[in-house]
């Protein structure tokens, strides 16, 4: 009577087996699943990787309890293209050298509108005169923000032209549009810092006069109440979403793998908060900059438009935008590098 009750027994171990090989089974499945271009565990590995990024840059600055100098700031901004290269080199050794090429063209396209975005950082901290040390909360909330409305626009993107061929056309014409304005108009910070949005933040919220620390709000006589530093968070938030609707069609001109363009962008934005305090102060020296960057997002609309008539080679659309690039950054130094020798005299 007792043999079976030792059979099963027996059995369990057999069992447990079974089950635990059956759930290792469906998880080596499921994290091998391809969702938006890559394996599930490449998504589940660069998210990890992000955070860990971000983690450490936000502790070792919080540590630090100062503004950043330029040493440091370089210093950061070199690791943070070094990773973003490493990356690259794992998109070329998983998906290929077609997607690595494209990887790289769209985080150079991305890191050098980053570099745009600087200035009217710059412009908008001069005009709420942001302390120094405020402006660091600002700018990781500001990379957050743009985190998650690149991510976001990113799949709609791809997801409107993969339904709709002719929304191809009509971003290279909002690149086009795009470049048009950057070249013939200045920077809009003026326009935001006294736009309807703030006046409207101004008559509608409770606004203290003065900044507490890196506080966004405080409690003021029993009144809770946003301080100039939230005012400055919510127009950077705004240029962030601009910024965005423009430089979006320009990574979808170059690919419409969803995790390529959506890697390339995050990659790009990562080392920004580093790239602002080393820029910040050499503001002055990349005049034409902007008129560079026109020439490529002109450029890749274009590409955009002709791409079913006239495909270009992917090394060929890379070799353009860094000659564009190394041309308008090469004479924009040389310009102003008397003026700095002059300055340096005095």
């Amino acid at each position: 009577m007792r043999l079976p009750h030792a059979s099963r027994h027996e059995n369990l171990p057999a069992v447990t087996t079974s089950i635990s090989f059956s759930v290792v089974s469906h998880f080596d499945v499921l994290m091998r699943k391809t969702i938006a271009g890559a394996p599930l565990w490449v998504w589940i590995a660069f998210h990890i990787g992000v955070f860990i990024a971000l983690g450490i840059d936000l502790f070792s600055s919080k540590r630090r309890g100062r503004e950043l100098s330029m040493r440091a700031a370089l210093q950061r901004t070199v690791i943070w293209v070094l990773v973003s290269l490493g990356f690259n080199a794992l998109v070329w050794r998983i998906k290929g050298p077609h997607h690595g090429l494209d990887f790289l063209t769209g985080y150079l396209i991305e890191y050098s509108l980053s570099m745009d975005n600087i200035f009217v950082f710059v412009l908008i901290f001069a005009h709420f005169r942001v302390p120094p040390l405020a402006q660091r909360r600002v700018l990781v909330w500001g990379i957050i923000g743009a985190l998650i409305m690149r991510g976001t626009m990113i799949l709609c993107g791809i997801a409107l032209v993969e339904r709709f061929h002719f929304v191809l056309y009509l971003f290279g014409a909002l690149l086009l549009i795009t470049a048009a304005r950057m070249l013939f108009k200045k920077h809009a910070a003026r326009d935001l810092t006294e736009g309807w949005l703030l006046r409207t933040c101004r008559r509608v919220l409770p606004i203290t006069r003065d900044y507490y620390d890196e506080h966004f709000h405080v409690r003021l006589d029993g009144r809770w109440m946003f301080t100039p530093l939230a005012l400055a968070m919510i127009v950077i938030e705004t240029t962030d979403l601009i910024f965005a609707i423009d430089s979006i069609p320009a990574v979808l001109a170059i690919t419409r793998d969803q995790f390529v363009a959506y890697t390339s962008n995050i990659c790009a934005i990562l080392g920004l908060r580093s790239l602002y305090f080393l820029l910040a102060g050499l503001m002055d020296r990349f005049i034409y900059l902007r008129t560079g960057l026109a020439f490529v997002l002109a450029f890749v609309g274009l590409k955009m438009i002709i791409a079913d008539l006239l495909p270009l080679p992917r090394s060929l659309s890379l070799g353009i935008i860094v000659l564009i690039l190394g041309i308008t950054i090469g004479i924009s130094m040389l310009k102003t590098q008397p003026r700095i020798a002059d300055e340096g005299q005095k």
